[in-house]
């Protein structure tokens, strides 16, 4: 089997959009909001073309402090993000969203690199920020889906330990569909990607396992931690929630 991959022409690329056209006009036709698809299609191409230039200035710069850096930079975006939907207000909940997707994620993140994979070099950029996207994306996702059922079950008056299982058992959806549905309903991104760049349909599943374990076990692991880490500051908020509203 070949392992040379063809290179899309810039020519070629612009058919693509041509599905894109038809569901704007159906967007527009319907009285949508046709101008927030075209502002969000305008922004994927610019923030893709950045990355290109990105990624390649950071692979050939052969720099760990860069990476590093890089790193630590998506765990604090994708705390910020995993909790922008909450009202909840309680002091530290960013460095706990921080802790658990930095601890989760970068577990996960050096197991996949160091040991399942193998890298020649620890901080190789080449599989470190593919990677770490993944990891923080999914732990991203986990602790957002927990965080704001979490708090939509302490506002009913739900205790602790409920909600805490309300709350991991709604995070975990969408990772547990993606290990029923793989294989059978979908051929996930990076499976694909390698699939048709001439790699062995046998060779492709085995990484694609490594990422549907690094997924589920990144998600699972800081949606816990985060859930742990708020149990005494949520207690700590709604004692004194009680004593501004003393019962009559």
């Amino acid at each position: 089997m070949t392992n040379t991959m063809s290179i899309i022409p810039l020519e070629n690329l612009i058919f693509a959009f041509i599905p894109v056209a038809i569901v704007v006009i159906v967007l527009y036709k319907w009285s949508l909001d046709y101008k927030h698809s075209l502002y969000a299609l305008f922004r994927m191409l610019i923030q893709l073309l950045l990355i290109g230039y990105v990624l390649t200035f950071i692979f050939d710069s052969n720099s760990s402090l860069l990476v590093m850096c890089i790193l630590i930079f998506m765990v604090l975006v994708a705390s910020w993000i995993s909790l922008r939907t909450l009202t909840l207000q309680v002091p530290k909940l960013f460095l706990y969203a921080f802790l658990s997707i930095g601890i989760g994620g970068g577990i996960t993140l050096l197991l996949t690199t160091q040991v399942v994979v193998d890298v020649p070099i620890w901080y190789d950029a080449r599989y470190m920020i593919p990677l770490a996207g993944m990891t923080f994306a999914n732990s991203l996702t986990g602790l957002s889906l927990a965080a704001e059922r979490f708090e939509a079950e302490i506002n009913r008056g739900v205790s602790y330990e409920e909600a805490r299982k309300i709350a991991y058992k709604t995070s975990m959806i969408p990772v547990v569909n993606s290990l029923l549905a793989v294989g059978l309903v979908s051929l996930p991104g990076m499976m694909t990607g390698q699939i048709l760049s001439g790699v062995s349909p046998l060779i492709a599943v085995r990484y694609q396992i490594m990422v549907m374990c690094m997924i589920f076990g990144s998600s699972g692991i800081s949606t816990a931690l985060f859930l742990v880490f708020i149990k005494d500051k949520i207690k700590m908020n709604v004692q004194k929630e009680d004593s501004k509203n003393p019962s009559e």
